[in-house]
């Protein structure tokens, strides 16, 4: 039977105490690799240390806004693990204001969190995978930057999410003849802290409408496509843009 080991790989995932982050990084450990852990929310971190092996799981609680810190420890997680195979960008920052409403410090905000801090997470270990060619870099973008919006998903988070879906065919084409595959998923309507408050029972409604399987994803659903890109069962996978969405969006 074909399975996923990740015994003896190493990861980093940002936006690791978020539940989709969460989801990846208890799965990740679950198929045996080692996953630090990195998010603003040091709280759930530690927390999380708590449940999970100590050999396995590592955590920072890092300001991702800043591409200097996250450099500096991107470096030093690399040194310390002496090879990084896999990097998850689930990292996001939401913004629900409507385009005309949209101030240049929001705009700035949500850019600099969810588009170059990912841009400077993967160019902390682009390098570094070229050398060992080997890598494996997942981005977590979202069904809002397919189609222009979301419930949560307006304005510069919808521009954000659509830039790293094309960030992401960037890496792809030019990491691939190193054996660096870059995918991305783009999940839709989750359970997850970032979007349960909005969804009140009108709300609900409306989605289940909008959605074939009538219902949200579970944590563990929207995390499973990004484990599985990350494995080598998907070695032969470069540049996708996938939505996991329930069938939200039909495109190709």
């Amino acid at each position: 039977m074909v399975t996923i080991d990740f015994t003896g790989k190493n990861y980093i995932v940002t936006g690791g105490a978020g539940s989709i982050g969460r989801a990846i990084v208890e799965q990740i450990i679950a198929c045996g690799g080692r996953v630090c852990a990195i998010d603003v929310d040091e709280k759930t971190l530690r927390e999380m240390a708590q449940e999970l092996p100590a050999e396995l799981y590592s955590c920072r609680a890092l300001d991702l806004s800043s591409t200097a810190v996250i450099r500096e420890n991107f470096a030093e997680i690399i040194a310390d693990y002496g090879q990084l195979h896999g990097l998850v960008n689930c990292v996001g920052l939401a913004s629900t204001m409507l385009f005309e409403d949209i101030t240049e410090a929001e705009w700035n905000k949500i850019i600099q969190v969810n588009l170059t801090g990912v841009f400077a997470a993967i160019q902390s270990v682009y390098t570094h995978m070229k050398e060992n060619r080997y890598g494996r870099i997942v981005n977590v973008s979202s069904v809002a930057g397919k189609i222009g919006g979301g419930l949560i998903g307006r304005g510069a988070y919808a521009t954000s999410k659509a830039g790293l879906n094309g960030l992401t065919k960037v890496v792809a084409k030019e990491g691939g003849s190193h054996n660096v595959c870059c995918n991305c998923v783009c999940p839709g309507w989750t359970d997850s802290r970032m979007i349960n408050h909005l969804v009140d029972e009108a709300n609900y409604q409306r989605l289940s409408g909008m959605t074939a399987l009538r219902r949200p994803a579970t944590q563990q659903e929207a995390a499973w496509p990004v484990v599985f890109y990350l494995s080598d069962l998907a070695s032969y996978v470069n540049g996708t843009v996938s939505a996991v969405d329930g069938g939200l969006v039909y495109d190709g």
